[in-house]
């Protein structure tokens, strides 16, 4: 399973995933990485995190998750969900390190069943993400899994497999504003 020990990979994940925080519904196409947000719950392997952005009315909050593979301290994930300012969409970010390859995209499977791929779509200074519409079929997969592994690629033949905890996704999903 992945370690949550604080590391620079972990500190440089949980401040790109602050972008996440800030989301729109569009990409921020310019934004430099900003301080994470205050945790406000955590639901087991999940917090949610919350800040507000500059020029937001109020706080905008995301559930997520950091995790390192253990026997890849470089390699490490910020699993981010997050409702759109206009509430009409729910997105799954993942934000994995540079030097992953991109073409591949990101692989996940929940407990051992594949699930599918997303593609990355942005890269900053400290990582690249993949995102995805969080449809409701994937949502009753996460609520009713135990892990979902999702999986980089460093070469086309190898893929890093990096555990995430999915308990008490439901509960932290449920009390997300």
């Amino acid at each position: 399973m992945g370690s949550r020990s604080p590391s620079r990979l972990a500190r440089a994940v949980r401040a790109i995933a602050a972008l996440a925080i800030l989301a729109t519904g569009t990409p921020a196409l310019s934004q430099a990485p900003q301080q994470p947000g205050t945790v406000k719950a955590n639901h087991g392997a999940w917090s949610i995190v919350c800040d507000q952005p500059a020029g937001a009315s109020g706080e905008q909050c995301a559930l997520m998750q950091n995790v390192i593979a253990e026997d890849r301290p470089e390699v490490g994930l910020s699993v981010v969900i997050l409702k759109t300012a206009d509430r009409k969409a729910k997105i799954l970010r993942v934000l994995a390190p540079l030097g992953v390859l991109l073409p591949n995209g990101l692989g996940l499977n929940v407990d051992g069943k594949d699930i599918g791929r997303a593609y990355f779509v942005r890269c900053f200074s400290d990582g690249c993400y993949a995102e995805v519409v969080l449809e409701d079929e994937l949502l009753k997969t996460f609520r009713s899994g135990a892990t979902a592994t999702f999986i980089v690629f460093q070469t086309p033949e190898e893929g890093i497999g990096i555990p995430v905890d999915l308990k008490g996704f439901g509960e932290g999903y449920d009390a997300l504003p």
